[in-house]
């Protein structure tokens, strides 16, 4: 297998071209073609065609790695190595002119996140992680936040039309009571590099799919953070619960979770 820090520097150069193309659409969205594929769900051209981009380009550089992105049907690989990508993760901000969405490609080995990148071109930021090497914001190393307890940050928590809507409630209702702040930006991969960067103590949703957390995940282990434990292979076909936090908070986070989900 080629070199894994090869398709690091590249996932992040790619990253980088990605969000060039996608602030494209951004910038006219009055001449946008958008779907509704479910409640708060949408798709647009920009989307498909980003993701298309990125697809065409991982296929010239690596021929036999596996593809796998929200927007198109699956490419198994031969390699060992697997993209995983959400070509715009915020696509409700995306097509109602809120800056806060991102470009996000992981790299999964044998069930293992081993490569993340996430880029927001709204305000050029790139968090990206290599397992073992550490997680970077624009080249400079980040570390979550140490020594802040529940009552003196915030928790960010997302929403999936996937599972019942209702079930959020609890989980708001104890942070609230144990006097954390909870925030919602619609976009959980950026939300989780904000966990990764220090801003936020941590994350947690009852279903993600994999291009949305895979990434972010790795960046918050490289970060020091703690992750509830997942083959990426797994998420990869079904999806799954993500909870994530500084050492400080994570196990109140995993009790919060288990008793409004029943994990």
């Amino acid at each position: 297998m080629d070199s894994l820090r090869d398709r690091h520097q590249f996932a992040i150069s790619l990253c980088h071209d990605a969000g060039v193309d996608a602030l494209s659409y951004f910038k006219d969205r009055g001449n946008l073609s958008i779907d509704q594929k479910g409640t708060q769900d949408w798709v647009s051209e920009a989307d498909r065609n980003v993701e298309l981009l990125i697809r065409e380009r991982l296929a010239k550089a690596w021929p036999e790695d596996g593809i796998y992105g929200e927007e198109h049907d699956p490419k198994p690989g031969t390699s060992g190595f697997d993209w995983v990508i959400d070509p715009i993760d915020g696509t409700t901000n995306f097509v109602n002119g809120i800056p806060s969405w991102t470009i996000v490609l992981a790299g999964v080995v044998e069930g293992r996140t081993e490569v993340g990148v996430i880029h927001d071109p709204n305000v050029g930021e790139t968090y990206a992680a290599l397992r073992g090497a550490g997680a970077y914001l624009n080249g400079i190393k980040m570390q979550v936040a140490t020594g802040t307890p529940l009552s003196s940050g915030s928790v960010a928590v997302g929403y999936s039309n996937r599972v019942e809507a209702t079930n959020v409630i609890p989980v708001l209702s104890d942070l609230v009571g144990q006097g954390a702040m909870y925030h919602r930006n619609a976009s959980g991969a950026l939300s989780i590099a904000y966990v990764a960067a220090g801003r936020l103590l941590g994350y947690m949703e009852e279903h993600m799919n994999a291009w949305d957390c895979l990434a972010g995940q790795l960046l918050v282990e490289e970060a020091g953070g703690k992750v509830e434990l997942q083959d990426a292979n797994g998420m990869i076909r079904d999806g799954g619960r993500v909870v994530l936090g500084t050492p400080d908070v994570f196990d109140a986070l995993v009790e919060i979770a288990d008793s409004a989900w029943r994990a």
